[in-house]
């Protein structure tokens, strides 16, 4: 465990975290580009270069009845604990549908703003050494509840030219039916414009490699995205009375991660000589205080934070910026990976000062209905005048002007 001397010292190891772009922008945009021109051949190529295994372009798309051997490979204890996760995901999202709401003014005039779902949503799922099987329903989950008509997903083969049962079996279990067997930045450009065999979609969410988040940085506008998510993150807050064990147990859970990082925040000098002689990596922060120790938060803007004080509700009024916020000794952050409720999919490396935690209305378009009866217009033409005559809108004014003047609008509303 390194300690560090101030805030500035956390704020540039977090920051450096970020994907470099100088690095990979301009192989990104190779790959976006080949997938672009050539379809599904880029995608068998890519697959073959970089996941060193050979598809045919007819096997991009995995089979219903692979997708149904799957449940062959899993026991039912796996089943049960699947199903328990995507309940309790499920619970905590079907709360946060927003509803339509209306305004209505005596002159008649209405404005209605309404939620529409996006229609067609690709899923990526990163495989590596381990398949991480609850990225699917943490990524999935909120797109259905929002009312997502067609959840697509895609995540890189193994050896075999063969996604993951587990992946496989936990989409089947979210009637996921359309399911590619492509990763990297070229899985990335397929969803964004589309080939010959995977239809292009709205929205891309899920976690990835530096490749992968770059490729959703050059499509984003194409599609939307979720976030650029980098490595995972936690910051733990503690105090003189907090458990020694269970700061490290954190840490060392999160270092299981790839790049993972962990990070301690404590106005105790106990926690500080207790770390330095663990074996445990990451870095430690001792302030003067708990507020102190919620401005570090606040100016790190963590993925993960958890408050291991004796009164962490106390704290909690004064963090602006953190993903996901774990309270007391019973919150492991590990519970909010895998089956507390709140999505994973959160921003990383700072970025939860602007960015949220995936919801609902990640997947969501908001559009507004205005009407105006003939009252209405009257009662606000003058305002509208002043202001599009400073902006020289000669037209603008007209437009409106006519229906007031104009006699076929007499008595309608």
């Amino acid at each position: 465990m390194r300690v560090v001397r101030n805030i500035d010292s956390l704020k540039k190891i977090v920051e450096k975290r970020r994907v470099r772009r100088d690095s990979v922008g301009l192989k990104v945009s190779k790959i976006i580009k080949k997938v672009k021109e050539a379809g599904d051949k880029a995608l068998v190529d890519y697959t073959k270069k970089f996941d060193k295994v050979k598809i045919p372009a007819k096997g991009v798309q995995v089979s219903e009845s692979e997708i149904s051997a799957a449940f062959g490979d899993l026991n039912s204890a796996i089943i049960a604990s699947f199903k328990v996760a995507i309940e309790n995901i499920s619970k905590f999202y079907k709360n946060q549908i927003p509803k339509t709401k209306r305004v209505k003014d005596p002159n008649g005039k209405k404005l209605i703003s309404r939620y529409i779902p996006l229609s067609r949503v690709g899923v990526y799922v990163p495989a590596g050494t381990a398949p991480l099987v609850s990225s699917v329903y943490m990524s999935v989950i909120p797109a259905l509840v929002a009312g997502v008509d067609e959840v697509v997903l895609v995540s890189p083969p193994n050896k075999e030219g063969r996604i993951n049962p587990f992946i496989l079996a936990i989409a089947s279990l979210l009637k996921i039916k359309k399911i590619y067997r492509i990763g990297g930045a070229q899985a990335i450009a397929a969803l964004a414009y589309g080939t010959e065999t995977v239809e292009k979609v709205d929205k891309i969410v899920g976690p990835g490699n530096e490749y992968v988040t770059e490729a959703k940085r050059q499509v984003f506008g194409q599609v939307d995205i979720d976030m650029l998510a980098g490595p995972s993150e936690v910051v733990v807050v503690a105090s003189s009375n907090s458990n020694i064990d269970y700061i490290i147990a954190d840490l060392e859970a999160q270092i299981e991660h790839h790049k993972g990082l962990g990070i301690v925040v404590t106005n105790s000098k106990r926690i500080i000589r207790n770390l330095r002689k663990s074996k445990v990596t990451g870095y430690a922060l001792r302030v003067r205080n708990l507020d102190k120790a919620a401005k570090v938060v606040n100016e790190i803007a963590p993925e993960h934070l958890a408050i291991l004080t004796k009164k962490p509700h106390a704290l909690v009024s004064k963090i602006k910026n953190a993903g996901a916020i774990f309270l007391g000794d019973y919150s492991p952050v590990a519970l909010g990976d895998y089956v507390a409720g709140p999505s994973h999919v959160l921003p990383t490396g700072g970025s939860s000062r602007f960015f949220s935690t995936l919801s609902v209305k990640d997947f969501l378009k908001e559009n507004h209905i205005i009407r105006y009866t003939k009252k209405a217009v009257i009662d606000e033409f003058e305002t509208l005048e002043k202001i599009a005559g400073l902006e020289g809108m000669k037209k603008h004014i007209e437009s409106v002007r006519k229906r007031i003047e104009s006699d076929l609008n007499k008595g309608v509303n």
